[in-house]
This record gives C-alpha cells, structure tokens and sequence, in this order.
C-alpha cells in the first residue's frame, strides 16, 4: 500500500509517495505532459538531497500517459548566455544527485521520454519502458543543444553516431527500438511499468547497502578509467565490501542455506 511521503519543499509538480523501503517520486504536471521547469528541477534536487535515512530505493513516475516532454521551452526564451549557463549547471547539479545520490533509482517510462525528459531518466540506474514510450532529442529544430546532461549519459547509454543522429535529424525511437539500443533496461507491456519498477526496487533494496553503492558509484568510474586502474579499484571495492558485517553474515547465511537463491524476474 502506497502512501504520502511529506517532503518540504516540492513544488505542486512533484508527488512523493513510498511503499515501505521504496520511495516514489511523481512528476505531477501531467496538463503540460510534465514538461520540466525551474521549480520542477529544483524540486527533484530537494527531494534527492533529503532521501529519508529508512528509504533505500527510489521509483521515478510519472502521472498521465507521458513521462515528460521536455524542457518547458518558455522558460528560455529571453534568458543571455550566462543565465543559459547557469540554468544548465542547474540540471548538471540535480541529475548528479540521481546518478550519484544515496539510493539507487529505477525510472518508468511510459508516452514522451524526449529532450530534457530523457535527459532526466538517463540518470536513473535502472530504466524500465512500457510499449508506448518514444524517445526523441528535438533541440536542433528549436534552435537549442542538449544542457541536462544528455551529452554525456545519452552517449554511454547507445554511442555517440546514434545520439548525433538523433540531434541532427530528429530520429526517433520506438520502445522496441530504444531496449534494443540501451535506452531501456526492461521492456514491458502497457501499465505494466510502475509494478514492475515496484518489484525491481523492492529487489534493489534488499541488497546490502555497500554493494548498492558500488554499483551505482565505483562501476560508472571504473568503466570509464584505464583497464590498470580498474583491476585495482574493483579489487579494493570488493575487499571493502567482503570485509563488512553484513556481508559476512549474509555468506554465512548462504553457505548454511538460509539465504536467498537467484531466482528468475
């Protein structure tokens, strides 16, 4: 049973709600098709910066039949390039506290997950489609480049011809298209989405929490580092994390049978 999560500061266009150790944070402004203005930015940062101590995954949702179109374009219209730098690093600061926050997040997309939008679900760690999600980048026919990130997650995600491809021709990918190129990481039927990013997240937050943490901040690094440095940091990351309590308790509880077997989704 979900229930109201009460976070100072969010703005009417988001919705906290949480299951137990589960947190669901809801883009709200459905009538704009949760497009993503300066308040809505500031409020996921908020949200981010104050995860509760108890919640040790967080769903990003979204009301109404998209996950978000974008940018809202009327609040860049007048602003000078040091004001578009700033409204920028905005984004940059918001976003890095998804990527490298304190919990994992696994984001449901669902409609338009386009320019901005995508931006923002790039930054989730888990990405889960319903059949009816379309991804698009449609700064180049407004005049304006990618500013939430998407120049550097989008690339990792699918490589950098596919995202040039579809800044410069407005391509855009279908769900069955965008699972089979690493914009999703689950593809499932329609409404189906939050249930299953629901039960994913539920997993996630069984895992210990130092294991958590590796892979959300050591693995990003240590893939994008030299091979020598990587070998030595996985190393000291698994030392650190087979030297816990936790986990020594939970391979004892294993090698005696208690513990959880690998069990398909």
């Amino acid at each position: 049973m979900s229930s109201d999560q009460s976070v100072p500061g969010l703005p009417a266009s988001l919705k906290a709600t949480r299951q137990g150790a589960v947190g669901t944070l809801w883009l709200a402004r459905s009538e704009k098709r949760n497009a993503l203005d300066d308040r809505t930015i500031l409020g996921i940062e908020t949200y981010f910066n104050s995860v509760a101590d108890d919640i040790k995954v967080v769903v990003l949702a979204a009301e109404g039949p998209d996950f978000s179109a974008g940018l809202d374009l009327g609040e860049i219209k007048e602003r000078g390039i040091g004001a578009g730098i700033e409204h920028s690093r905005l984004w940059h600061r918001a976003f890095e506290r998804i990527q490298f926050g304190m919990v994992p997040v696994v984001a449901v997309m669902k409609g338009a997950v386009i320019g901005g939008g995508l931006e923002l679900a790039a930054a989730a760690h888990v990405r889960v489609a319903e059949r009816s999600a379309y991804y698009a980048l449609p700064e180049a026919s407004r005049g304006i480049f990618v500013g939430g990130g998407g120049s550097v997650r989008l690339p990792r995600l699918i490589g950098v011809a596919r995202v040039m491809d579809m800044i410069l021709t407005g391509r855009t990918y279908a769900a069955e298209e965008g699972q089979t190129i690493g914009l999703s990481t689950y593809l499932v039927d329609e409404g189906k989405g939050l249930a299953t990013a629901l039960e994913l997240a539920q997993r996630i937050a069984t895992n210990a929490p130092l294991t958590n943490f590796a892979a959300m901040h050591v693995l990003p690094r240590i893939a994008e580092g030299d091979p020598a440095s990587g070998f030595a940091t996985e190393a000291l990351m698994a030392a650190i994390a087979q030297a816990d309590d936790e986990a020594k308790t939970r391979l004892n509880d294993f090698l005696e049978k208690r513990g959880p077997k690998v069990k398909k989704l």
